[in-house]
């Protein structure tokens, strides 16, 4: 897309913002999503006024440029990952943080966070932006950067949302990649031998004579935990594919090291959506067969979850076959390092779930973000757990959230902090002094005075 033709879809978008009708709620018309708050799914907010229609911001789904020299890309805010990447590595580069869905959009990761096996060297997306374009909830189009007139947008856009406003176009950063990832799958008996080893990985920048250009590992148990330690290579003596017959997290298990095209490795995740797509029976070998590879992909398993919620089959079947209601834990938390553990034996006595994907991550930088407030110099893990469990007896679905609010709990005590992607339980007052309430409000009334954008709360809590 053009400059010229960018700036007419700005317009137009202006526009049709302004002629929204007053007091209706405001949404997106996009083609995908990887919010797991299934919203759309119950019939009476789909009722709603003004929920049937969106927004139409797919002119913001493109890349605008590349300039290799500068190692930066501009890029519409709804531009997928995907896109994105095949934009970037036709230059042998990449985004500093390339979240592991391939559906996932740049203005989505800022707004919403992103993270992945480079987050311990290179942060979270929304680092590596140098400016943002965002239509705010009050109708302007502004440009923010770190220090023009709208710095504090800039700062607290991330983990906003879309309650501010939403990013049209983005200047990011880009890396100089190698052609191949070479891998290694370390092995721990325990979490905190394995939370040691990620500080030792965060302090020299490798694991045992192994480079960490990437770094994630998954619990397939308290006793069997694996890290995984990636570093560019321009050269593989062999390369694996995950996207037919194999399914990469469970060559974990069973191979030492492994060669992955950058791409590939990339979205090494996407094809069974981490471990996902188990339950539709995709790993199995005679259905893996039939199932074309095109649809191996994590954006269609969401959509399959998305289409049970809202018909309910999966808790119809679970009642006829006389067993337990199930409640849906699907998170993401950050943990310090040193607390891991803990987390970890909490996590398998009270959940027990598995497997957990572990990825650490720290802040790029010193600068503090207000509304996701990590500290800067600190090391975290990112533990993600996503399905569900069976409820105790005597715990009925009417009380949804058991697991997650034991999870919210825990969280809180470990001095942790959630993604806000899924479902959340939290009081209000709880709610906006674990996500820097006066911040938010004090960004909400510079930048959507008249509420025409949900709250944070209520968008990412109560699910108005």
């Amino acid at each position: 897309m053009t400059a010229d033709a960018h700036e007419a879809a700005v317009a137009r978008l202006r526009d049709a913002y302004a002629a929204w009708p007053p007091g209706a709620p405001v949404r997106l018309a996009k083609r995908t999503s990887n919010l797991f708050r299934f919203r759309d799914s119950d019939p009476a907010k789909a009722a709603t006024p003004g929920a049937g229609a969106g927004l139409d911001v797919s002119a913001f789904g493109h890349v605008l440029g590349v300039d290799p020299v500068a190692r930066t890309a501009r890029v519409g805010g709804m531009t997928t990952y995907e896109d994105l990447c095949d934009a970037t590595l036709r230059h042998q580069l990449m985004p500093l943080v390339v979240p592991q869905l391939k559906t996932i959009t740049l203005g989505g990761a800022v707004t919403g966070l992103g993270i992945e096996s480079t987050s311990l060297r290179s942060g979270m997306p929304h680092e590596s932006v140098t400016e943002m374009e965002i239509l705010t909830g009050d109708g302007r189009v502004v440009r923010a950067t770190e220090n023009n007139e709208y710095a504090d947008l800039f700062r607290g856009f991330p983990n906003s949302y879309g309650t501010l406003g939403y990013s049209l176009s983005l200047t990011i950063e880009l890396e100089p990649v190698q052609p191949f990832v070479h891998l290694r799958h370390f092995p721990f008996g325990t979490a905190e031998d394995c939370l040691d080893a990620v500080g030792q990985i965060a302090a020299e920048g490798s694991y045992r004579g192994h480079r960490a250009d990437f770094v994630d590992g998954t619990a397939f148990g308290p006793g069997e935990l694996y890290l995984t330690v990636g570093a560019f290579s321009d050269v593989a003596p062999w390369r694996s594919d995950y996207t037919g017959q194999q399914v990469y997290y469970e060559s974990i298990r069973r191979d030492k090291e492994d060669f992955l095209t950058i791409r590939d490795y990339l979205w090494r995740w996407d094809t069974d959506w981490f471990w996902c797509s188990r339950p539709f029976g995709v790993q199995k070998p005679m259905i893996r067969r039939l199932w074309p590879r095109r649809y191996r992909r994590s954006d269609v398993y969401r959509k399959l979850v998305a289409f049970d919620r809202r018909h309910g089959l999966s808790d119809v079947l679970t009642a006829r076959r006389q067993l337990p209601p199930r409640e849906a834990v699907i998170q993401d938390v950050e943990i310090p390092v040193q607390r891991g553990a803990e987390f970890l034996r909490f996590f398998a006595a009270n959940v027990g779930m598995s497997p957990v994907w572990m990825c650490p991550l720290r802040l790029r930088g010193a600068r503090v973000w207000p509304l996701y407030p990590l500290q800067p110099g600190e090391v975290y893990v990112n533990f993600g757990f996503w399905g569900t469990v069976p409820l105790p007896a005597g715990i009925g679905v009417q009380t949804d959230g058991y697991y997650n609010r034991l999870v919210e709990d825990e969280v809180a005590r470990l001095d942790g902090h959630k993604s806000l992607y899924s479902t959340s339980f939290y009081a209000e007052d709880e709610f906006y002094r674990l996500y820097n309430g006066d911040a938010y409000r004090a960004l909400k009334h510079a930048y959507d005075g008249e509420g025409r954008l949900l709250g944070l709360y209520e968008k990412c809590v109560t699910g108005r």
